[in-house]
C-alpha cells in the first residue's frame, strides 16, 4: 500500500486543525515532524530506504527519540549519520514503550547517499549496539511511509506461569506464579476476534479518537509452563495488547468470567477490563503492508 505525499500532507494538516488552545491553533509535536517529512519528500528527490529491525527493548527508553535518553530511534539515526554523513529522521510503523522488544519492526528514512542498498544493514550494524540489529534494507517508492502505509501488526505477550519464574528471562516476560485456568483463558481470548470498539482497552493517555479495531486472530498457546498470547489485527491502541493480556490473566485467576468478555468489550469502560500487564512481556512480531 502506498500513499500520495500530497494527499498525506493534506490529511496531516487536517488532523492538526483538530487541536487548539483556546482560539489558537497549535500543531502537536508528532504531527509537526510528519508534515515536514511530507514537504521535504515532495520538494527533494531522495532515496527512500525501508529497513527491518530487531531490538531488545529492555536496553532502551522506548522507540521514540527523547532528550537525554537512549532510545532505539536515536541510536539508529546516529548510526545513519555515521554511515552517510546525513542527519535524518527515521519513521517506524509505531512507537514501542521502554521494555517492549521487536523481532520485525519496520522503519523508513530518506537519504541522498548513493551507498549500495545491500551494504546498509552491515554498515549500520557496525555502529549499533548488539541489542539493535538491522535485518534487511530495501529501496522503496518515495510514497512509502512505514506508519501510514501499515495495514496490520502482530504482537505476542509472554507469561511465565512457573512457580519461581526465570532468572535469565525475568526482564523479557511477565511472571505469574499462581495457578491459571488455561482452557478458560483460551475461550475468553477468542471473544476479542472480529471488529469491535475497544474503547475500554486503551490507556487514559491515548490520543486516538477512533477506537474501533479489527482483530483477525487471537490465540493462546501453553507450553513448558509458559503462556504465549498472540494478537494479529489491523491496528492497536496504546497499551491495548497489554490490557487484553491482563484481562485474560484475570479470567485465568477466576476474577473475570470468560462469558463476560463480550459485555466488557461492549461496555467501553476501562475499569471493567483487567490491569495493564508490564511492558517486558510484549513483543512486536510482524508488521504488514
Amino acid at each position: 500500500m502506498e500513499l500520495n505525499p500530497e494527499v498525506l500532507l493534506l490529511s496531516l494538516i487536517n488532523q492538526a486543525t483538530t487541536y487548539s488552545l483556546g482560539n489558537e491553533l497549535f500543531v502537536p509535536f508528532f504531527l509537526f515532524f510528519d508534515i515536514i517529512y511530507c514537504i521535504i519528500f515532495m520538494v527533494i528527490n531522495l532515496r527512500n530506504i525501508k529497513i527491518i529491525i530487531e531490538y531488545d527493548g529492555k536496553k532502551y527508553f522506548g522507540w521514540q527519540r527523547q532528550p537525554n535518553k537512549t532510545t532505539v530511534q536515536s541510536e539508529i539515526e546516529k548510526a545513519i549519520y555515521k554511515v552517510t554523513g546525513e542527519e535524518v529522521v527515521i519513521y517506524s510503523s509505531g512507537r514501542t514503550d521502554a521494555g517492549v522488544c521487536a523481532y520485525n519492526q519496520v522503519a523508513n528514512f530518506k537519504i541522498k547517499s548513493d551507498i549500495d542498498i545491500k551494504k546498509i544493514p552491515l554498515a549500520l550494524n557496525a555502529h549499533l549496539k548488539k541489542s539493535i540489529i538491522i535485518k534487511s534494507a530495501e529501496e522503496v517508492d518515495e510514497r512509502f511511509h512505514s506508519r501510514y502505509c501499515c495495514v496490520g501488526k502482530k504482537y505476542m505477550y509472554i507469561i511465565n506461569n512457573s512457580k519461581y519464574g526465570s532468572a535469565i528471562n525475568r526482564e523479557r516476560e511477565f511472571h505469574m506464579p499462581k495457578e491459571l485456568n488455561i482452557e478458560d483463558m483460551k475461550k475468553a481470548l477468542k471473544f476479542f476476534e472480529g471488529t469491535h470498539d475497544f474503547k475500554g482497552f486503551k490507556s487514559s493517555g491515548t490520543s486516538s479518537k477512533d477506537t474501533v479495531r479489527t482483530i483477525y486472530e487471537a490465540n493462546l498457546e501453553y507450553k513448558d509452563e509458559k503462556i504465549y498470547i498472540t494478537l494479529h489485527g489491523n491496528g492497536f491502541m496504546y497499551n491495548m495488547v497489554r490490557i487484553i493480556a491482563g484481562t485474560i490473566v484475570d479470567v485465568g485467576l477466576g476474577k473475570i468470567k470468560k462469558e463476560d468478555i463480550p459485555d466488557i468489550i461492549k461496555s467501553g469502560v476501562r475499569k471493567n477490563a483487567g490491569k495493564t500487564l508490564p511492558a517486558q512481556g510484549l513483543y512486536l512480531m510482524e508488521v504488514y503492508y
